[in-house]
């Protein structure tokens, strides 16, 4: 008998729908896998085949040819085993034909015949619902994850033992409640309050929270470069439900999502080791796979110790700072993920650390000072739009026991300056509107648009072009910064003191 049940693969981060189909023939024993699996499908054999018998049902004793099509799609994972033991058990008359009819199937089974999790659930489910499927079958400790889908039953399998009691109208599985992603509150992270000093570099943190710039922080060892950086998520915006699901969707795909946390409503903060290789920064492999890039999605990629990453693997950011999203090529196609991150990078002013440090003298030469330094290629600093020095603290501030702004408060300026870029960009009906969320997404169209000077900041702008040798890329971001800057400030146009604020955050000499 000829039985036919429904799975789903991941191409990137989308699923398409896989008919598994099981015929079972009078030959010799036998399971074969065919419609190009990888070597974890072609291992499911083995699974199924003790996953059937340990659960108290029967495996037959004949040739068992499973098929995945779509042929051409690569399928690839432990997702199959449910669906094809069910498809086995459905071609022996062990569960009714049409139990499964309007269901997708997805789960990795133990030779017990116990329900494993597997990666992917979010998308997978989100394919279901897009598909016109009524109900989705997953392993019991992802039925959370795939429960923020509106609109779909979710039914939790501990056991093939229990799935075939829930099909053969023994003890029906109960579905899980869906999830209320208001009910979800995001982690407390690291406050601005706990952070003594600092107050220009907070400042900038906040300008670059609220227009979505990215950051290098230079300055001596304990400064507080990182502990800076892990509290700039808590004044980003909230994240709103279509951004929570895009990056737990990124996260559920890449097999990092917490098992007690469904949906991710806390912006991400990366900060990968610089002995990361390119292909584990922007993502990779045979078959890609999402890279640091696209796990910093909507939040921060923070990036310590900036020189001593390879020259390599700092080049490959060049193209997802500017364009969002990062495209991998392999011979089998190309697969593009999203990677619209805040990039902020801190750094040593030199190799001893302590170059320009009023207290402690600096060890390295004039000549290894500036070789570490350029280690950061003036393209790559082109993209950074705020450069800011963080120098130690002294003892009053650390020692005194009055508390800096909160998050909370500079969160809710921060709140507003965004808003004020919603309206303009969605009130404006430009044809680049639907591609730009904050300020430092605008093309030049944009910024001729909404970045217009006074006649006094023409006139500094074009003496800041000469003294700082600004390129056309820099003139550019300057522009950016100082419409953020006037946001925060709730100014309609661009005052020459906001873009005077905005040249400071520019290196004293521009590397071409």
């Amino acid at each position: 008998m000829l039985a036919r049940v429904f799975a789903c693969a991941l191409v990137g981060l989308e699923g398409v729908v896989v008919d598994v189909e099981v015929d079972t023939a009078s030959n010799l024993p036998k399971m074969v896998i065919v419609g190009l699996p990888d070597a974890a499908v072609q291992e499911s054999r083995e699974r199924v085949q003790s996953a059937i018998k340990n659960s108290g049902l029967v495996f037959p004793r004949k040739k068992v040819t499973v098929n995945l099509a779509p042929a051409a799609v690569r399928k690839e994972g432990p997702s199959y085993d449910l669906p094809i033991a069910v498809g086995v058990l459905i071609s022996t008359r062990q569960i009714p034909p049409d139990a499964f009819n309007d269901s997708l199937i997805i789960g990795e089974l133990s030779l017990d015949g116990s329900v494993r999790h597997v990666s992917g659930i979010l998308p997978m489910a989100a394919l279901a619902r897009q598909q016109g499927y009524k109900r989705v079958i997953v392993p019991a400790e992802d039925a959370k994850e795939a429960a923020l889908i509106p609109g779909l039953e979710v039914v939790p399998v501990p056991s093939l033992s229990a799935l075939y009691a829930h099909a053969t109208g023994g003890v029906p599985l109960q579905p899980q409640e869906p999830i209320k992603i208001e009910d979800l509150t995001p982690v407390v992270q690291t406050d601005f309050k706990e952070i003594k000093g600092q107050e220009h570099v907070k400042r900038a943190l906040e300008v670059a929270a609220a227009g979505g710039h990215n950051v290098l922080m230079m300055g001596p060892p304990g400064a507080g470069k990182t502990l800076l950086a892990r509290a700039l998520p808590a004044i980003m915006p909230h994240m709103s439900v279509d951004e929570a699901l895009d990056v737990t969707r990124i996260y559920s795909i890449a097999d990092q999502l917490p098992a007690d946390v469904p949906l991710i409503r806390t912006r991400p903060f990366r900060a990968p080791h610089h002995t990361i290789s390119h292909a584990g920064l922007v993502g990779g492999g045979n078959w890609p796979r999402p890279g640091e890039v696209s796990l910093a999605h909507r939040g921060v990629l923070f990036l310590d110790e900036l020189p001593e990453f390879g020259q390599r693997v700092l080049e490959v950011l060049r193209q997802p700072v500017e364009d969002k999203v990062v495209t991998i090529s392999r011979a089998a196609g190309s697969l593009t993920f999203p990677a619209n991150f805040m990039l902020v990078a801190a750094m040593n002013p030199c190799q001893c650390g302590y170059y320009g440090d009023p207290l402690k003298p600096c060890t390295c030469s004039p000549s290894q000072v500036t070789s570490y330094q350029k280690r950061i290629s003036g393209p790559l600093l082109d993209r950074i739009d705020i450069h800011i020095q963080v120098p130690r603290v002294d003892y009053q501030k650390l020692s005194s026991s009055q508390l800096s702004e909160a998050s909370g408060t500079v969160q809710e300026r921060v709140e507003a300056a965004r808003e004020q870029q919603r309206q303009r960009f969605i009130g404006d009906g430009l044809p680049f509107n639907e591609m730009i969320h904050c300020n430092a997404d605008m093309r030049p169209a944009g910024i001729r648009a909404f970045c217009k000077l006074t006649p006094e900041g023409e006139n500094l702008m074009r003496s800041a072009m000469s003294q700082l040798q600004l390129s056309a890329r820099s003139y550019h971001r300057v522009l950016k910064l100082a419409r953020t800057i006037a946001d925060l400030a709730g100014c309609g146009e661009i005052a020459p003191s906001h873009l005077a604020e905005a040249l400071q955050y520019r290196p004293r000499m521009e590397i071409g």
